[in-house]
């Protein structure tokens, strides 16, 4: 057996693809079982690169690459890795159809490894998407230490908002309840402008929370609790009763959404399914080492065999 015949130990051999008698792929019978690779449907053509140090024809078996045609998927960018093969064609300079091969070898792994990033992606992008779910447990999880319970509608914005959003948010949040603690304290007045005043002062989402409750009937409150009227006294109960009760819960998902958002991410970490993509990267970097060490005996024996 002769050294370049132990460097292909176990792979495919090179003479079922090329015909190593003609200057390009060949067309087999369909009783050989070899794609017909001669036909300009079926190939991966490189981007044309005129002047430089490129060889036109040294592509010629990349460019009806048996490989090639199977490595994009339908939904991938073939002109990316178009790009990846021939600057993998720069690097090695590959002579003769094995090299070629070889090259060809190495960018599909490459390309693969490119693939399982997307992969990893969206197994965390999967798993986000269940720490949404109301029913969930991921916001309780994230403040367990902290308060008994938290509204787990709070996730989607911990998740998307930014620290500067957040401050924004918490600077609007101070400014309305501002607003809504200068009408208490004008509602404090017994003039008879006193309601009139505090309605004014209210900021305008607040005032018109307040117009709603006012359109409720007497069936949508809930037992026992009074009804509200147009006056002082109700606008004070209100603000009292259901708008300063909402700051303080308000303030309590800003102040949390780090933690909420440290906790999602953290579930996002899949062990079983990020496994089994760790194996095949595993898998795909010992090839890509084999794939190396082959091309690079090669090219130390055709070096060998002509010093010149």
């Amino acid at each position: 057996m002769t050294e370049a015949a132990r460097l292909f130990h176990g792979c495919k051999p090179i003479r079922d693809v090329f015909d190593w008698k003609a200057s390009s792929p060949k067309s087999a019978s369909s009783e050989e079982g070899v794609l017909d690779v001669s036909s300009a449907e079926n190939v991966t053509t490189l981007p044309h690169r005129g002047g430089g140090n490129y060889d036109v024809t040294r592509f010629n078996a990349l460019r009806h690459g048996v490989l090639s045609q199977h490595t994009v998927l339908p939904w991938e960018d073939g002109a990316e890795y178009s790009t990846l093969l021939e600057a993998l064609v720069a690097e090695h300079k590959p002579q003769g159809p094995t090299e070629e091969h070889l090259i060809e070898e190495l960018a599909g792994v490459i390309w693969r490894k490119r693939r399982l990033r997307l992969g990893e992606c969206a197994v965390h992008h999967h798993a986000l998407k269940r720490a949404f779910d109301p029913d969930g447990e991921t916001a309780r999880a994230a403040v367990i230490n902290l308060i008994e319970d938290i509204d787990a509608d709070c996730i989607g914005d911990a998740i998307r908002t930014t620290d500067e959003q957040t401050a924004g948010d918490t600077a609007d949040l101070e400014q309305d309840q501002a607003m809504t603690e200068e009408a208490l304290r004008i509602l404090a007045d017994s003039s008879p402008t006193a309601y009139s005043r505090a309605l004014a002062a209210l900021r305008t989402d607040t005032h018109n929370w307040w117009e709603e409750q006012l359109g409720w009937n007497a069936e949508d409150y809930e037992e026992g609790q009074i009804p509200y009227a147009a006056d002082p006294e109700s606008l004070k109960r209100f603000i009292e009763d259901e708008v300063l009760p909402w700051y303080e819960k308000r303030r309590q998902e800003l102040d949390y959404r780090p933690l909420i958002r440290e906790q999602a991410f953290g579930e996002a970490v899949d062990p079983d399914r990020l496994e089994r993509l760790a194996r095949y990267e595993v898998h795909l970097d010992r090839k890509l080492e084999r794939m190396l060490a082959m091309l690079f005996k090669l090219q130390e024996l055709r070096r060998a065999a002509n010093p010149t």
